[in-house]
């Protein structure tokens, strides 16, 4: 195939990634008041199931503090057209979401023929790999990270005098950067075995570096998190996990490249 060929190839893996995004995201316009009274505000009410978890816990270890009765915070819209167009952006957002193993998938139809047999062969269940850690990723952000943050942020009072009256714009913004950040960061193994493959990163290099990738670990979790140490402990203790599996990744692609030679 020449370049335009390419192109032409190209052009329709991302016009049927769109359609698979938009019909997602249809579906979600659809269903605006399960979206939102469930899956949006459910992090902001008390019996959200990682509450109801933690509650349980508490109880199992005696110690009752962890049960959360109360989330002091309501919600507010200050545009006309505010409400529409948060249904809008969350719709595109839960598209996103969903769509993205077949947007993967998609994109993974059209770079695999111009890959080696043997290539083909070491890449095999790449699609599933990637959705699985995508979508354990959002898992993690939305059931973990998003409820401890708003009920920190929540609970957190200057003065008795101030109440929380939060924009509707800021919990849309604030449960997709962190669902999406540690979508994306599950991915770490994934692109440690594809930069291994190509020569970029070796295993020795990544426990050279380790010390440095724990402070940008850290960093990265200080600036996605509110300025919660439990938080920034819980979104750091995964990616730091993953850190230490794609140096495992990377050394058993070093060991098959050298046998391969």
């Amino acid at each position: 195939m020449g370049f335009l060929d390419h192109l032409e190839e190209l052009r329709w893996h991302l016009v049927r990634s769109v359609i698979a995004i938009f019909v997602f995201a249809i579906a979600a316009y659809l269903s605006t008041s399960f979206v939102w009274d469930t899956i949006i505000l459910g992090p902001t009410q008390p019996d959200f199931w990682t509450y109801k978890m933690l509650c349980e816990l508490g109880n199992f270890i005696h110690s009752p503090q962890l049960c959360i009765d109360e989330i002091p915070i309501t919600f507010q819209n200050r545009d006309m057209a505010g409400q529409f167009m948060m249904d809008i952006t969350s719709s595109a957002v839960i598209g996103l979401i969903l769509g993205f193993p077949y947007v993967f998938w998609e994109i993974w139809r059209f770079i695999k023929p111009g890959l080696k047999s043997n290539e083909k062969n070491a890449s095999r269940g790449a699609v599933a790999v990637v959705s699985f850690l995508f979508l354990l990723g959002i898992s993690f952000g939305y059931f973990i990270i998003t409820p401890l943050s708003i009920n920190f942020l929540a609970n957190y009072q200057l003065s008795a005098l101030i109440e929380n009256i939060i924009d509707i714009k800021s919990i849309v913004g604030m449960l997709t950067m962190l669902t999406l950040a540690c979508g994306f960061m599950f991915q770490l193994p994934v692109v440690s075995y594809f930069l291994s493959k190509a020569g970029l990163i070796t295993p020795a290099l990544m426990k050279r570096y380790r010390r440095h990738s724990l402070v940008v670990i850290l960093i990265l979790s200080a600036v996605l998190t509110p300025p919660d140490v439990m938080s920034q402990i819980l979104i750091a203790l995964p990616i730091i996990a993953l850190y230490e599996v794609s140096i495992v990744i990377s050394r058993r692609v070093e060991k098959a490249q050298a046998k391969n030679r």
